[in-house]
């Protein structure tokens, strides 16, 4: 069941209101929403050298208490990641260049708007997303960025840190950035190895640039 909005003057009680989500008023059953996916541009991803899969459905349970109750809610995050192919010298060809956007759903219940991404870290997104390298450690903020985006505009935030790939040490930058678009929360993430920084960061700008949501 995708549930974007509950309306409650007076708390939860008007949920019955809502065909279907009396299981969620007695707290016998969760509450589901659901993002749009985010995409870079198709022409963007070409011209980079970024390729993806699309994107796939990432679904959590959280609970989040409204009016003195707490209540269980289910979110399908969407993610699509891009990669890239690189040289890099001791390691040789690997993909070792990441894009990634998340979209995940704006939870309103009874006139609150809740993020389900407050409780992610940065450090906890690059985890997520950058799943071809072994480990992230040491992320350090070192600087940001304006970057226009879905009609707004986005802090895109830059971290160095060092990376594991095939048991070497690699280091390199992670941006992150965050914005509201529509009924959800968008977050594009970028990781390339500092070497390649003059070729990769006006990419990670252009792939976010790009962003067209919902896809």
């Amino acid at each position: 069941m995708r549930r974007r909005q509950l309306l409650g003057g007076t708390g939860l009680a008007l949920a019955t209101a809502t065909a279907g989500c009396l299981g969620f008023v007695t707290g016998e059953e969760p509450l589901s929403f659901a993002a749009d996916p985010a995409v870079a541009s198709e022409d963007t991803a070409g011209e980079t050298g970024y390729e993806t899969e699309g994107p796939q459905e990432r679904t959590e349970s959280r609970e989040f208490t409204v009016a003195g109750q707490t209540r269980q809610v289910e979110v399908t995050n969407q993610v699509t990641t891009y990669e890239k192919t690189v040289e890099y010298p001791a390691i040789g060809e690997a993909r070792l260049g990441v894009f990634a956007v998340i979209s995940s759903p704006k939870v309103e219940i009874a006139g609150q708007t809740l993020n389900p991404m407050e409780d992610y870290s940065n450090k906890r997104l690059v985890e997520l997303l950058a799943s071809q390298y072994e480990g992230i450690s040491d992320p350090s903020r070192v600087g940001e960025r304006t970057v226009e985006t879905l009609d707004g505009e986005l802090t895109f935030e830059k971290y160095e840190a060092t990376a594991t790939v095939q048991g070497h040490d690699v280091d390199v930058f992670v941006h992150v950035g965050r914005t509201a678009h529509g009924d959800d929360f968008v977050v594009p993430v970028a990781l390339y190895p500092k070497q390649l920084a003059d070729d990769e960061r006006p990419n990670a700008v252009a792939l976010t640039e790009s962003l067209e949501h919902p896809a």
